[in-house]
């Protein structure tokens, strides 16, 4: 799930701390507002609003985008309108706020794989909205042992986490104007973005893409580039780093594997024509090659990154049941505002609760599968699933939580993470049931097998996602001098509005666009589908085993590029302190999303990083302290229009698919015909670079206080 860059900068103005002593911004013995109504209320029409936006964005480019900074600036945009605001009720609304974008997030990268699956024809509405919610709410309880570990113990940097609190801390000490311009770049970008989309997918007067395919002595090159602000954007903010890891990952697909498939096959080979268009060609490579070779880089990455993890996850498992084991020996002493959390017998008895409806839902899933098995075997399946979530959901808010203090949650493989979980069940549930139920054909207990698997998925990865926030929303809570429990469950508060809204939201999404393939009516433009690469990989996953026609030798491909990737990293890199290293997961995504989205999130962190090296010649004479404020100024500038362009692209696009939905067409209000392809492109094309610009400009300026 995509964050910050501003969190590169903010780490170095972190206090330093010894065993979690840290000085906050209002002291423990303060007791201002926090949890007030306006509070609460502005934090979850933001959670709605962001959970709808980075739903179509996580299935149109497989990324979302950090709630927490341009929430909190809305806060305080919104919040000085009252006579009375505080520093604590606007982390209360960034807290709140942050729970629908995870929500949405993990919903959108395993849900639509019961799609793919033809498991559902329709998206089921009480079913999503449980599995959001128990994964959510776990996530939260999970990270309550898990803030005294990592946070207070462990003193890890949650760098996204201090880079709120910069901003929260910035916005209560300066004044208003500063506030109000931080809001304008948002909402500058949004109605710059809204315009542009507008034009580009209703009225189609501007193209949403541009590409150019050729074949060239027996094999096919070209390249497709999406048009989004949305992509370039998002790009800008995870920057250069992600970006080289989807050009080499994009590389790999296109100018290595596409031609050489091409030069081995030919397009009869793919079921083509032998005077097959290129476009169609290099599709088809994709869809027959790469997707099967991405999904094993994406897989060795997420086991990689699970075995890698090994010894901090017992370390921070130890230190949660060590808590608990104080918790229970029954300390009188009640612990400062500051360090107050929700008692871990609530925290017990909320997971043990919890697991009533996840069985429930199990045994819905599996009641519907008619398996032929034994009523012994039956409830043992039923039993282990239950467990297995909580568990392996533990685990995965552990991995998570871990790798978000040292890296923040752009660099999170909580996708892989979750991958790597639904091997291990999928493979479990065939030692548990292989002698009673036949695997390797398609069947309807074998696809209801792979859709428990998947429900499995969404529990888990909602659960690590939601520890993964709420540790980077304590940090700065830490930080500025927040109250834990209060934060802790109003983020509860959060995940229900995210949840109450994401699945009618995916609906509507499905039914005026299509997703990963699949369609809800016949005659729809495939162009405008909406890819849902991760859930896509999961259903290909989960299928792929029970029915076992995984294609082995393309995923062994795939793992093989993963361990090369692993290993220039681990043995080049990291000895040289590599300025830019290499992730298997950023590479492996490179490979599996189409070239039509990464492109623009690379176009897009270069733009970062060109800006960062045209203002570090600005102020290279200067002071440090200068230079320092100088970047931090310039990319929260630049941070905030970008999330602006995100939401206002995003929010267009779910307007739009009402009416798509309704007229069951994608060209209700198009202006003109396909006569005007090359112009449209040309437009969007000065459009996009337009904005690109602009991008540039407010990274490059050296911006006055």
């Amino acid at each position: 799930m995509s964050k910050t860059n501003l969190a590169r900068k903010s780490e170095s103005m972190e206090p330093q701390q010894q065993s979690g002593s840290v000085i906050p911004f209002i002291k423990a013995s303060d007791n201002i507002p926090e949890t007030t109504i306006k509070a609460i209320i502005l934090g979850i029409i933001l959670a709605v609003v962001l959970a709808g936006s980075n739903a179509y964005l996580g299935l149109k480019m497989g990324q979302t985008i950090s709630a927490s900074i341009p929430a909190a600036v809305i806060s305080m945009a919104v919040l000085r309108l009252f006579r009375r605001s505080t520093i604590l009720e606007n982390n209360i609304v960034q807290t709140i706020a942050s729970a629908g974008e995870v929500i949405a997030a993990s919903t959108i990268f395993t849900i639509p794989a019961l799609l793919v699956l033809q498991y559902w024809q329709t998206l089921d509405y009480t079913q999503i909205t449980l599995i959001a919610i128990i994964g959510g709410i776990l996530g939260v309880l999970f990270s309550v042992p898990l803030r005294r570990a990592l946070i207070v113990e462990g003193g890890f940097k949650f760098p996204e986490g201090v880079a709120t609190a910069e901003v929260l801390k910035a916005g209560a000490s300066e004044d208003s104007d500063d506030t109000s311009s931080g809001a304008g770049l948002l909402i500058g970008g949004a109605v710059g973005a809204s315009i542009m989309k507008f034009l580009q997918s209703g009225f189609q007067l501007m193209s949403e893409s541009v590409a150019g395919w050729v074949k060239v002595g027996g094999t096919v090159v070209g390249f497709s580039s999406g048009l989004s602000l949305a992509m370039i954007g998002a790009g800008f903010i995870v920057g250069l780093k992600v970006a080289i890891n989807l050009l080499v990952g994009t590389v790999l697909a296109w100018l290595v594997i596409a031609p050489l498939y091409a030069l081995l096959g030919g397009p009869e080979a793919f079921g083509l024509a032998a005077d097959a268009t290129a476009v169609d060609f290099a599709m088809a490579i994709k869809g027959a090659k790469i997707r099967y070779i991405g999904v094993g880089t994406m897989v060795f990455g997420g086991l990689y990154a699970i075995v890698s993890l090994m010894k901090p996850i017992k370390e921070a498992v130890s230190s949660s049941f060590a808590a608990i084991k104080m918790a229970r020996q029954g300390i009188s002493q009640k612990p400062i505002r500051t360090e107050y959390d929700i008692p871990m017998t609530w925290v017990i008895g909320g997971i043990l609760l919890l697991s009533v409806p996840i069985t429930m839902l199990f045994n819905h899933v599996l009641a519907g599968a008619d398996l032929p098995i034994s009523n012994f075997a039956y409830g043992a399946t039923l039993a282990f699933l239950t467990i297995a979530s909580l568990v392996i959901g533990f685990i995965c808010a552990s991995i998570g939580g871990y790798m978000a203090g040292i890296v923040g949650s752009s660099a999170n493989p909580l996708s892989g993470i979750t991958i790597g979980a639904i091997l291990l069940v999928s493979f479990a549930l065939i030692a548990i049931l292989g002698n009673e139920v036949t695997f390797g054909v398609a069947s309807k207990e074998v696809l209801s097998l792979a859709a428990v698997v998947i429900f499995i998925g969404g529990v888990v990865a909602a659960a690590a996602s939601l520890s993964c926030d709420n540790l980077q929303d304590l940090k700065s809570g830490q930080l500025v001098g927040a109250t834990p429990w209060k934060q802790q469950l109003t983020l509860i508060i959060g995940v229900v509005a995210g949840a109450a809204v994401v699945a009618p939201i995916l609906q509507l999404l499905f039914d005026a666009y299509g997703m990963a393939g699949v369609f809800p009516r016949e005659g729809m433009d495939p162009s405008k589908a909406l890819a849902a690469p991760q859930a896509t990989l999961m259903a290909s996953v989960a299928q792929g085993i029970f029915e076992q026609k995984l294609d082995w030798a393309l995923v062994m491909i795939g793992v093989g590029i993963g361990v090369v990737v692993m290993l220039i990293d681990r043995l080049i890199l990291a000895p040289r302190n590599a300025e830019f290293r290499l992730s298997v997961l950023a590479v492996a995504l490179g490979i599996y999303l189409p070239m039509d989205v990464t492109l623009p999130l690379i176009i897009g962190g270069i733009v970062s990083f060109m800006a960062r090296r045209s203002l570090n010649k600005k102020v290279a004479t200067e002071a440090p302290e200068q230079q320092e404020k100088a970047f931090t100024m310039a990319e929260r500038k630049g941070l905030l229009f970008s999330a602006g362009m995100i939401a206002g692209d995003a929010l267009i696009g779910i307007i739009l698919a009402i009416p798509f939905a309704a007229y069951q067409s994608t060209s209700v209000f198009a202006l003109v015909g396909e006569e005007f392809a090359q112009t449209a492109t040309i437009l969007g094309t000065i459009a996009f670079a337009g904005f690109a610009y602009v991008l540039f400009n407010l990274g490059a300026k050296k911006h006055t206080a």
